[in-house]
């Protein structure tokens, strides 16, 4: 049997009891880690576990898939992923392979970003689209994202904006030379996600556009969530540049039409009540 268990988001406990019983009966555990982080690390996982971990990163998941998968159909194999099981595209492809080869398979879920976000008050059934935000570089600056937070707020609905995570990255000079000589682990702030909206902003200001997001639309910064340190701002899109949310992870929501309900509890985390109230008011039903 493979089983693919979701951690929640937080440290070690935040496992089920499902899926601690199941890992505890695996002959091989693997812990995903270039999605998403625990704010845990390694050892502190196999103490409480009681179990060897083997990391799995992207390389291995994506195209050495059959190593995890190896006797799987003869004994127990665990596959961890931070959240939930299926918050990343690659996790699916892993049980189509696995049922391919005519492996059983056991999801066992948890808590996730995508419906933990919703501690800032914002209801979910209003979420549209998610988008991610990647970190720009001096010759690529995609834009495509703002568009589909455009298209969510003309919509009325908010966008949960997950933010870039470079875990095992090489440098385009190693890539192209074949050193496995990897970059430091970067992970994108609410500051920079906000510092690249309003740049785009500019740019299509210059173009001779209103975009429909501005410097004083309201945002909501989480950092953490799930964590006992967790830390939510917020605020106006350019407050989101310069609020102080600490380390990693980072989420960003932009939202869309608020309900007065909603505004509320936003009000709980403002950066500038005065500010705050200002600009939500433009975006309440």
């Amino acid at each position: 049997m493979l089983y693919l268990v979701g951690l929640g988001l937080g440290d070690a406990k935040d496992i089920t009891v499902k899926g601690l019983e199941a890992v505890r009966r695996c002959r091989r555990v693997y812990m995903e880690a270039y999605t998403s982080v625990l704010t845990v690390g390694k050892e502190a996982l196999e103490e409480f576990y009681g179990k060897e971990l083997i990391l799995a990163d992207r390389e291995t998941v994506e195209q050495e898939a059959d190593t995890i998968l190896k006797e799987a159909d003869v004994c127990d194999v665990a596959f961890l992923v931070v959240g939930d099981p299926f918050g990343a595209t690659t996790h699916s492809d892993l049980v189509l392979r696995a049922v391919k080869l005519g492996i059983p398979y056991k999801v066992i879920h948890n808590a996730s970003i995508m419906n933990a976000v919703g501690c800032c008050g914002l209801q979910l059934y209003n979420f549209g689209e998610t988008v991610s935000i990647v970190f720009w570089t001096d010759t690529w600056k995609p834009e495509s994202f703002f568009d589909k937070i455009e298209k969510n707020r003309q919509n009325g609905m908010h966008t949960l904006c997950l933010l870039d995570i470079k875990v095992k990255e090489q440098s385009l000079e190693n890539l192209m030379k074949g050193r496995k000589i990897y970059e430091p682990p970067r992970y994108m702030s609410v500051n920079q996600a906000a510092e690249q909206l309003l740049a785009i902003i500019q740019n299509r200001r210059l173009r001779g556009e209103e975009p429909e997001i501005t410097e004083n639309t309201i945002c909501v910064g989480l950092a953490r969530v799930g964590a006992l340190d967790q830390k939510i701002a917020s605020g106006t899109l350019y407050q989101m540049s310069t609020v102080e949310l600490g380390g990693p992870l980072h989420s960003l929501i932009v939202p869309g039409t608020m309900h007065p309900l909603e505004v509320e509890m936003l009000k709980l985390f403002s950066v500038d009540s005065s500010s705050f109230e200002k600009n939500a008011f433009q975006s309440t039903t």
